[in-house]
């Protein structure tokens, strides 16, 4: 199996950067790692997503042009810098892994993070 374990979340003022950090262990068998999004009394969204030996990458168009995802494969970590940030972009945070072709699709991710907390304030 694998692990994902985030970081990189607090408090920004809108306007501010961000960046997040998704760091993979133990069985690396996913071709792709995505990043969503949970506000709170709303449904999960997709963020972004990175094929993990390529570099095929797809974005949500609320993000686009600001949001920018990457990996290190060194590091085995996948990275989410986001600028410009806005008070809407306030959710938890997380990052998964899945096998096969890559996808914007929640259900196709087999391996998920816990999750970290972006807030930003007007």
């Amino acid at each position: 199996q694998v692990q994902l374990v985030e970081s990189g979340g607090g408090l920004v003022q809108a306007g501010g950067s961000l960046r997040l950090s998704c760091a993979a262990s133990g069985r690396t068998l996913t071709t792709y790692v995505g990043w969503f999004r949970q506000a709170s009394g709303k449904e999960r969204e997709f963020v972004a997503t990175i094929g993990w030996s390529g570099d095929s990458t797809y974005y949500a168009e609320t993000v686009k042009g600001r949001f920018t995802i990457s990996r290190d494969n060194a590091k085995n970590t996948v990275y989410l810098q986001m600028n410009s940030l806005k008070p809407e972009d306030t959710a938890v945070y997380r990052c998964a892994a899945g096998p096969g072709r890559i996808t914007t699709w929640a259900s196709h991710y087999v391996y998920w993070g816990q999750g970290t907390q972006v807030t930003v304030s007007s």
